[in-house]
């Protein structure tokens, strides 16, 4: 079965889907920022950098988990739609929890692909750090299975930790040899204005040294709670899409799969099946291999999700996430740069949105416009957007043109 859907969803799309244009805010916390603010500031700057009218999109897909939770406001379609003055548009919200930025972006890409739409926009939205913490985190948690996990008192934190804590056992590794994630996304941060940690280095006596939240995960595995928001503009308008230089970049490949909510019902928890057969669908839909990649950006909010997720991809073997990292493949100039912008745990994870800023972001790359964080001939990537622990996984194949 599993093969089978794995083929289903390598079918072609019936028509190319290009990014045309890409707008972020910073991502920042305990600065006031609000939903409406956020996404009418990102849309308005990715209609712009594409060239458009603001009349052109006729849909608007916004990926958000925790606006009904922790600021009383569903309905962001209409609400962002209001707020960033675009009429009467068809809107909707996706939610995935901390793939729903991933999700819109499927959303789109279906829409265009489909035929349904010309031109649409992608926006990813949260605002979270305006809420006490307790109710965060419990917020959060509902992305889990509430009668077994979040509604026992479990949080991510402490379902990371238990994958951390068996990874380490059944490998024989220490958690000095997650140090890697943490200091390439820090790095990478530092030369990223909208990143919220852009003046936050981490060496490995940092990271050791750093306090332990749930063992043995410690501060500088996770990631922070953020507000934040991003957009682009999907189109099936090559023309329109091109840049200056005379650039495209296509979607050329989209997948999506879903694993056991509860993790400990899994066969093998250490084993990411939605992350591994949502990259098969990407790849296989644009016809390229893991090897062809020159930027592959994971959803690292904790460093062993990280790993996992390098290793269900196939970028390295299991087992072998932590010696991969530690060889320095990792960064910039490295066989496979991750958070290249920083990651969820430098730029920041402002959850529904995450998935649209690795869009925004890897946009920036295959474009050459990435200026200190730019990858060297970058011409192809890899985005993926995982909800909750890896039970809903969106990944989607970018090519430069």
């Amino acid at each position: 079965d599993s093969l089978r859907n794995i083929s289903n969803s390598m079918r072609r799309a019936a028509r190319a889907v290009y990014i045309a244009g890409q707008g972020q805010v910073p991502v920042t916390r305990l600065q006031g920022a609000t939903l409406a603010e956020m996404g009418a500031s990102s849309i308005h700057s990715a209609i712009e950098d594409a060239g458009m009218e603001r009349d052109r999109p006729t849909a608007l897909f916004v990926g958000n988990m925790m606006s009904g939770i922790l600021s009383s406001q569903q309905h962001l379609g209409p609400f962002i739609t209001h707020a960033a003055s675009l009429g009467n548009i068809e809107s909707s919200t996706v939610e995935a929890c901390c793939g729903a930025g991933g999700a819109a972006l499927r959303a789109g890409y279906m829409a265009i692909a489909s035929g349904l739409h010309d031109t649409v926009l992608v926006t990813g939205v949260e605002a979270m750090t305006h809420a006490e913490g307790t109710e965060v985190t419990k917020a959060l948690a509902t992305a889990s299975h509430w009668p077994t996990e979040g509604g026992t008192g479990m949080t991510f934190v402490s379902l990371n930790a238990g994958l951390m804590e068996r990874y380490m056992q059944k490998y024989g590794v220490e958690h000095i040899s997650f140090a890697p994630f943490a200091m390439v996304a820090h790095r990478n941060a530092a030369t990223n204005d909208n990143a919220v940690f852009s003046t936050k280095s981490v060496t490995i006596d940092a990271f050791e040294a750093a306090p332990t939240l749930i063992a043995p995960i410690q501060l500088f595995d996770a990631c922070p709670t953020c507000d934040g928001g991003a957009t682009v503009v999907l189109t099936a308008d090559k023309e329109a899409a091109r840049r200056s230089d005379g650039t495209v970049v296509r979607v050329a490949g989209s997948g999506a799969a879903t694993d056991v909510l509860p993790v400990r019902e899994r066969e093998d928890p250490l084993d990411l099946v939605a992350v591994r057969m949502s990259a098969q669908q990407a790849l296989g839909q644009a016809g390229l291999s893991v090897h062809d990649l020159d930027v592959c950006e994971v959803h690292d909010a904790y460093g062993i999700m990280a790993c996992l997720s390098l290793e269900a991809i196939g970028v390295t073997p299991r087992g072998t996430g932590l010696e991969y990292a530690n060889s320095g493949k990792l960064s910039l100039t490295g066989a496979t740069p991750i958070a290249t912008f920083g990651g969820l745990k430098a730029r920041g994870h402002p959850v529904g949105a995450t998935g649209v800023y690795q869009a925004t972001e890897t946009f920036l790359q295959l474009t050459r416009a990435a200026a200190a964080n730019q990858v060297a001939d970058a011409s192809v990537a890899l985005i993926q957007n995982v909800g909750g622990a890896g039970s809903s996984v969106f990944t989607h194949a970018l090519v430069r043109e």
